[in-house]
């Protein structure tokens, strides 16, 4: 046999070694340099196998000048990056890993590595332009390729068709799942996506990437605690990934258990201090708590590392007890006339601009800034007005009092829930404040169970699937609710706050599994609470929040639907009207609490008083004594809302029910 040959198959050999046994890999490669002292293919594979058992300086020593020699080899600058990053060097690592990507654009493990160090300098765009590379590179079907070409280039649409069509043929192709879940998270079909996922992980329950994705979207769809359990799981395989420990700590802070996600927000800026969006969350985390200051100055570290960062400006303005300088406002301004700004910055600061130009008085501005916002997000979400009219309009065909009585004795018997329900901006947070400073009732969180339950019944046959249910059924579904909701409860009280507002939309579900439980519908002037949930951008959901017609059209929906409950279960609702609440706070809530059979107590009308979490965008006013300001605010808008109450028509009059 000819040396060539020979050679090339000791080299081959290393290299097969290098993943499982380095060491093997770099005797195998001292030989072949015993013979050839220069080979470039042993030199590579010496300084990789060194990499991976730790000898960076050992490994830089020989990659360094290799680097130097062959400025075209693609992965000998990829693990020279390796090894400058390992030993701390991020500038230099980040430079090599480009040049690695810009000689051989499809190295996934080059972009994970240089999405590594751009988030370690706090290079948002950037770690997240090369996660989405590696995402790309990482599909080597050629099949693929295409749909992966679309989710690179944020075509969803395309890459849905082509994965759809692939799978026909294909089913149980593990990679085509979890690319079709990532368009459907785009388009925000989380439902279709978790179910993908799962798919995924019943092929091959070692897919990290799948359960990642998976935690991801179940924190999307506001079902933390159903994530944490895959975050741990993934932790115990890799304690130091980033990525992992940041989507944990948002998850235990959306399930309540704030201190735990700060902690470990606070480890990860040790180790990434110049990250804006770890601030970000801080900042999220400590404003629940009611540690405004820190919270502000979270914030402020946020927007200093990334000055074109839309949602720390709007968490700013979000506070609603924090207004902007004229010179502040200038600098937003001026940001805004970036080119390079991103559509979430872009529409996070519109948001941010109308709030602080409401606080100067220049409605006008004010006006133009929040219609720009909400332009920018309609683009972004998916809402059809007539699907939310039909919807009502078939609750409406079903539910009769017939319907009802008929059913009688279906359901729970608890009497522990009470459901707080109504259009967000409505005074919800207001009467959920009031209510959990009382000694028997605790808050807990919009909690998205109800909903949960509604689509799993049945999807699009939904609500007339409700028809079928037995009476076990309905116990059953009662008992379920009361189960998933229960980690939530940690105070002991007898009763428990449910605080969704869409919850109105299934009150006919909550009345056939728990039939006792208290309803409450918190409603305001619709040009007040459209008007308010207009300017309000909000972090998920209320797709119809972004367009004065849309508005006005769900507003006059929750009315109709609202009647009909009063007609077919007649006391079932306790309407809180929030001008009522504001013009006699001592008599509205007694009337409240007589509703929820519940005693008086002085700490319900101090309820400003009380420090326990609250996540809504509305926490900062509920900790003051009830103010009138907000009442007539939206008449300083009067000029530019005649498409809101031209949609509202009648109901501009009749909306107290």
């Amino acid at each position: 046999m000819s040396p060539a040959p020979s050679m090339t198959d000791a080299i081959e050999r290393a290299s097969a070694l290098l993943a499982a046994q380095p060491d093997e890999a770099e005797r195998q490669a001292r030989r072949v340099l015993d013979v050839a002292p220069n080979d470039p293919r042993a030199l590579l594979i010496l300084g990789s196998a060194q990499r991976r058992q730790g000898d960076f300086a050992g490994a830089r020593a020989v990659l360094a000048p290799l680097a130097r020699a062959y400025p075209r080899a693609a992965l000998t600058q990829y693990e020279l990056g390796v090894v400058l990053a390992a030993q701390g060097e991020g500038p230099a690592a980040i430079s090599a890993l480009r040049h690695a990507v810009g000689l051989n654009r499809d190295l996934p493990e080059a972009w994970r590595a240089l999405g590594r160090q751009l988030f370690a300098a706090g290079d948002v765009g950037g770690a997240e332009n090369a996660f989405a590379e590696q995402a790309r590179a990482a599909v080597h079907d050629p099949a693929l390729k295409p749909a992966a070409e679309a989710l690179f280039n944020d075509d969803p649409a395309t890459a849905e068709r082509l994965l759809n069509d692939h799978l026909k043929a294909r089913p149980r192709d593990a990679r085509a799942m979890q690319m079709l879940a990532e368009a459907l998270v785009r388009r925000g079909a989380f439902s279709g996506a978790e179910q993908l996922l799962v798919g995924c992980l019943d092929i091959d329950p070692d897919d990290d990437g799948a359960r990642f994705d998976l935690a991801n979207v179940l924190f999307r769809q506001q079902q933390s605690l159903r994530a944490i359990p895959h975050l741990q799981k993934l932790l115990t395989l890799d304690p130091d990934e980033a990525a992992y420990r940041n989507l944990l700590a948002a998850c235990l802070s959306a399930a309540g258990e704030y201190e735990r996600g700060i902690e470990i927000y606070r480890g990860l800026l040790e180790e990434f201090p110049s990250h804006p969006k770890i601030w970000l969350n801080l900042g999220h985390a400590l404003r629940t708590l009611r540690r405004r200051d820190e919270a502000v100055s979270a914030y402020g570290r946020a927007i200093a590392l990334a000055p074109g960062l839309g949602e720390a400006y709007w968490s700013l303005a979000n506070l609603k007890t924090v207004p902007f300088s004229v010179e502040e406002v200038s600098a937003m301004q001026a940001k805004l006339e970036r080119a390079d700004l991103t559509s979430d910055d872009r529409l996070h600061m519109c948001y941010a601009l109308g709030k602080a130009l409401e606080d100067l008085g220049d409605y006008g501005a004010a006006f133009q800034h929040y219609d720009a916002g909400a332009r920018l997000r309609r683009a972004q979400v998916r809402y059809d007005a007539e699907e939310m009219t039909a919807f009502v309009e078939k609750s409406k065909r079903l539910f009769t009092s017939g319907f009802f009585a008929s059913r009688g004795d279906h359901g729970d018997p608890s009497d522990e829930p009470i459901f707080i329900v109504g259009l967000p901006r409505s005074g919800s947070t207001l009467v959920e404040q009031i209510l959990a400073s009382h000694s028997a009732v605790e808050g807990t969180m919009e909690l998205p169970d109800i909903a949960l339950i509604a689509g799993k019944l049945g999807g699009p046959s939904y609500p007339e699937v409700l028809a079928n249910l037995s009476a076990g059924d309905s116990a059953s579904l009662g008992a379920a609710y009361l189960e998933g909701v229960a980690v939530h409860r940690r105070l002991g009280r007898r009763y428990f706050i449910d605080k969704m507002p869409n919850n109105f939309l299934h009150i006919g579900l909550i009345q056939l599994i728990l039939p006792r439980a208290k309803i409450i519908d918190a409603r305001r002037h619709p040009i007040g609470a459209c008007f308010s949930a207009f300017k309000q951008h909000f972090a998920q959901g209320q797709a119809f929040t972004y367009d004065l017609g849309d508005l006005g059209r769900y507003y006059r929906d929750y009315v109709a639907l609202m009647a009909h409950v009063d007609r077919v279960l007649p006391g079932r609702v306790c309407r809180v009207i929030y001008e009522d609440l504001v013009d006699d706070t001592e008599g509205e809530v007694r009337r409240l609490l007589d509703h929820c059979r519940l005693p008086f107590e002085p700490a319900c009308l101090a309820f400003y008083e009380n420090d326990r979490a609250v996540r809504t965008v509305s926490s900062e006013q509920v900790r003051r004594p009830i103010f009138r300001d907000a009442l007539e605010q939206w008449r300083n808008y009067e000029p530019w809302l005649g498409p809101l109450v031209q949609t509202l028509g009648p109901t501009l009059e009749a909306w107290r029910g």
